[in-house]
C-alpha cells in the first residue's frame, strides 16, 4: 500500500467478524496480528466478537446484537501481558511513526517498504516477500503461520542488523532461522 502511496493503512486487528476470544487457535492469531500491528502505519484493533451477546434495548443501536469482549484483557491472562508489552513498544515509537508518516505527507516515502525500497542493489531484497522495513530503521519478520515459533530471517547486505531489545547482531547478506517464541515477532533495528 505504500508503495501505491497510501501511507496511512491498516488493519482490524482480529478480523473485524468471528473469532473468540476464549479459542486458543484465535489467541495465537491475535497475538501474531497485534505484534504486526505495532509495526504498521496505524495499529487498530477493531472487530466484532463472538459468542454474540445478547440484544439490549429496542431502538437505535441498541437494538442490534453485540458481540464478545474485544480488549486485550479479553483474551486472558497471558495474551494480555504479550499485547501490553506491544502497546507499550507502539508508544515508544510514537515519534519514529510520527516523522515516518510526515515523510510520507510531504516527500511521498512509504511507511512500509519493501526491502528493495532501501537495498536496491542486493537482488535478494527483490526477492523476499514475507518481510518488509517500517520506516528505514527497523526490519519486520512477521510470523504468518500457527504454531510456528522460528522463521528464516533475511538481513540485507549494507547494514547490520540488531535484534530489536536484545543484544546479537546479525551481517548484513545472511539468512538466519530466529526464535519466535508466542511473545516476540522477529523485529531488528539497522546499525
Amino acid at each position: 500500500m505504500g508503495i501505491a502511496g497510501i501511507p496511512w493503512w491498516t488493519t482490524d486487528i482480529g478480523g473485524f467478524h468471528g473469532g473468540d476470544p476464549t479459542s486458543p487457535a484465535f489467541r495465537e492469531l491475535f497475538v501474531r496480528w497485534f505484534q504486526w500491528g505495532a509495526f504498521c502505519p496505524v495499529m487498530r484493533l477493531h472487530g466484532d466478537r463472538e459468542p454474540k451477546q445478547a440484544q439490549v434495548g429496542t431502538t437505535g443501536g441498541a437494538a442490534c446484537l453485540s458481540g464478545a469482549p474485544n480488549e486485550v484483557w479479553s483474551y486472558g491472562e497471558e495474551v494480555y501481558g504479550i499485547c501490553k508489552k506491544y502497546l507499550l513498544i507502539r508508544e515508544e515509537l510514537r515519534p519514529y511513526t510520527r516523522s515516518l508518516m510526515l515523510a510520507a505527507h510531504e516527500e511521498g516515502t512509504p511507511v512500509m517498504r519493501p526491502l528493495f525500497y532501501e537495498f536496491p542493489a542486493d537482488q535478494r531484497c527483490w526477492e523476499v516477500e514475507d518481510e518488509y522495513l517500517f520506516g528505514d530503521k527497523y526490519l519486520v519478520a512477521p510470523i504468518l503461520a500457527p504454531g510456528l515459533r522460528k522463521r528464516s530471517v533475511y538481513f540485507p547486505v549494507g547494514a547490520k542488523w540488531k535484534v530489536f531489545k536484545g543484544e546479537e547482531v546479525y551481517e548484513g547478506g545472511v539468512t538466519v532461522e530466529v526464535i519466535a517464541p508466542l511473545d516476540t515477532i522477529p523485529v531488528f533495528i539497522k546499525q
